[in-house]
């Protein structure tokens, strides 16, 4: 007897389901005693589980994610083309902090082993990292970073380098009101604890973004201006020479116990898929909570991806401040799209909707679920410093890259990072974890996926048992005793500025 095709309704007021089998569903296929699929359908796509006329409402999440655009028989394949995209919710009507979450039990006695830093804040790596002020200087460096990387052997507790390029520094407007953002970012990922307190900046020396911008108490042995220097050779020279002595003291860092209220953890998706709301992102969002109950800082964001689902994160804000911060961020990041002549639909990747995603809404909706259910204390804005523990909004753009670095600069020390189609994303300040929301995924890319949600949609594993695995690869990661893929691979993105102000 044929095995009875799979399919997962998120809410009972739904009126699609989604496909989890690998190979679709065929026309003809009988579902139950009243559903037949009137067409093939693929793995994740959504089938019409009643007739649906022009302007009738798709529900999935028990939430609109669209408007039939013509006609739709029930048994039929709901794709992109026949959903009309619903008008974002207005911000101005959003209820705040009416439904604040009660604390989870707290969880007592939870540890890992990380590098403490003079300031009180935990790495969970030992980089030396260096920063530059202006992308002239990056030839230079990635020059004098290679001759460093031949010293390292001589240095066995340091974990790595990381140059700190980007295209920031000049040719921009400088004291433009948004010029801000990337400024900060700047000074935040100099600063991170992944660091060790220590400090290292190569300059140019004619550039808008001289150094005692970024810190104006920098000492001359921890600066390099190459403009000083008499030629290429003298500018590496004293790269290398400063560089050395501060790797000596990095090298004398040893890891200690520390209590899991100091890790940072950034909750991030890419290549998202329909599975990744229902599997990877639920889990991750069971993880977060159990990282809030042992006291943890947990950060997610990606204004895009959470737009149309704010609705449902205001009732959850700690209080009336903490939610208007959340509107402030939506509302800005809203202009901004406008400033551009696009919408917020313009999100969504042919990937996303060739894994069964048909806009933004069904898209944001299965975001959140990262965030899980605790009540949200904190929102920054693209490239603050996180200064609570528990659940924190960071704004930042969508973009995988420009997310990961605001990420770094609000202070992540690792970061869960979801996919449902796959992404080779690496961060090499922070340990990524790699969270698969389909089955096929994970068996694919079996030396690239850390965990496979994806035995969540085929009934082999639950919610709560592959979160409970991700918070416990969390811990061993942040205490060196195992290693991601990206990390074993040695697979990092470059970072990428978030820079909304001018360039001149």
């Amino acid at each position: 007897m044929d095995k009875k095709p799979l399919l997962i309704r998120v809410n009972p007021m739904d009126n699609v389901e989604i496909v989890v089998d690998e190979a679709g569903i065929k026309a003809g296929t009988i579902l139950s005693d009243d559903l037949t699929a009137v067409e093939d359908i693929p793995q994740g796509h959504k089938i019409a589980l009643q007739n649906l006329e022009v302007g009738d409402t798709i529900i999935r999440y028990g939430e609109v994610i669209g408007y039939a655009k013509s006609t739709i028989q029930k048994g039929s394949w709901i794709d992109e083309t026949l959903v009309v995209l619903p008008a974002a919710k207005p911000l101005e009507e959003l209820s705040v902090a009416t439904k604040v979450p009660e604390p989870l039990p707290v969880l007592e006695g939870q540890t890992f082993l990380g590098y403490r830093n003079k300031d009180g804040r935990v790495g969970t790596k030992n980089m030396l990292g260096i920063t530059t002020s202006v992308q002239c200087v990056e030839g230079v460096l990635n020059i004098a970073v290679e001759q460093i990387k031949s010293l390292l052997p001589n240095y066995p507790y340091v974990d790595g380098i990381m140059p700190i390029n980007h295209n920031y520094g000049c040719g921009v407007a400088i004291n433009a009101p948004e010029a801000i953002i990337p400024i900060r970012t700047l000074r935040n990922l100099s600063t991170h604890p992944n660091f060790g307190g220590e400090m290292l900046m190569v300059s140019l020396g004619c550039e808008k973004l001289m150094p005692e911008r970024l810190f104006p108490d920098i000492m001359p042995e921890n600066l390099v201006m190459l403009q000083d220097e008499m030629g290429f050779m003298p500018m590496v020279e004293a790269i290398v020479f400063k560089a050395k002595v501060i790797l000596e003291r990095l090298n004398k860092r040893v890891r200690e116990v520390c209590p899991v209220s100091d890790l940072v953890i950034g909750l991030q998706c890419g290549g998202s898929d329909s599975f990744s709301g229902v599997t990877s992102n639920p889990a991750v969002g069971h993880a977060a909570d159990l990282l809030v109950r042992a006291g943890a800082t947990v950060l997610f964001s990606e204004v895009s991806e959470v737009r149309d689902g704010v609705h449902l994160l205001t009732p959850r804000a700690i209080n009336q401040e903490v939610g208007e911060k959340l509107k402030k961020e939506m509302a800005w990041y809203d202009d901004y799209l406008a400033r551009g002549c696009v919408d917020r639909d313009a999100n969504p990747t042919p990937g996303n909707k060739k894994g069964g995603l048909v806009n933004i809404v069904e898209k944001s909706l299965g975001s959140i679920a990262k965030s899980g259910s605790s009540a949200i204390v904190e929102v920054l804005s693209p490239g603050e410093k996180a200064t609570k523990k528990g659940l924190v909004y960071a704004a930042t753009p969508a973009s995988d890259f420009v997310c990961g670095t605001c990420q770094l600069a609000s202070g992540i020390t690792m970061q869960v990072f979801t996919t449902g189609r796959g992404t080779p994303y690496g961060l090499a300040m922070a340990p990524v974890i790699k969270v698969a929301s389909r089955n096929e995924l994970a068996d694919r890319w079996r030396d690239l996926i850390d965990i496979n949600a994806g035995k969540i949609a085929t009934g082999e594993a639950t919610i709560e048992s592959v979160g409970q695995d991700i918070y416990d690869m969390i811990l061993d990661v942040a205490s060196g005793k195992k290693q991601t893929w990206a990390d074993r691979w040695g697979i990092e993105n470059a970072i990428c500025l978030f820079n909304p102000a001018p360039v001149t």
